[in-house]
């Protein structure tokens, strides 16, 4: 048996360390590496969730929309096109096939990921 909130605690500090992450390379321009943090940080925030909904460890998996599913969050469906179009940065930033993502798009994307990463912090 595993210890919930300590698995909890760990996912979400986890996340926001990531989140920092995010947020200083952006500053620095780099939008592939930042956007690919940023998903890791909402994927970890989701894991919390998944830790208190289901006393158990979250899959080892990095799609958001089925972590989202699998926490059992009440997920809008702007929010559910927010995790299926984020999805691309943990592809990219693993196996960079395409040219960097703008600054002002990576910007865009990294208000929307705070967004739904405060909302996710709410959900507790």
């Amino acid at each position: 048996m595993i210890d919930v909130d300590k698995q909890i605690a760990y996912w979400r500090n986890s996340s926001l360390e990531d989140w920092e992450v995010a947020q200083e390379l952006i500053t620095l321009e780099r939008t592939r590496h930042g956007l690919f943090f940023a998903h890791l940080s909402v994927e970890k925030m989701l894991k919390a969730h998944i830790c208190q909904q289901s006393k158990e460890l979250p899959p080892k998996i990095h799609n958001l929309l089925v972590l989202g599913e699998k926490a059992n969050l009440p997920l809008s469906n702007r929010q559910k096109i927010f995790l299926g179009r984020f999805d691309q940065y943990q592809i990219e930033g693993r196996y960079a096939t395409t040219l960097l993502t703008a600054l002002v798009k990576a910007r865009q994307e990294m208000a929307e990921a705070a967004e739904f990463l405060q909302w996710l912090i709410k959900q507790f």
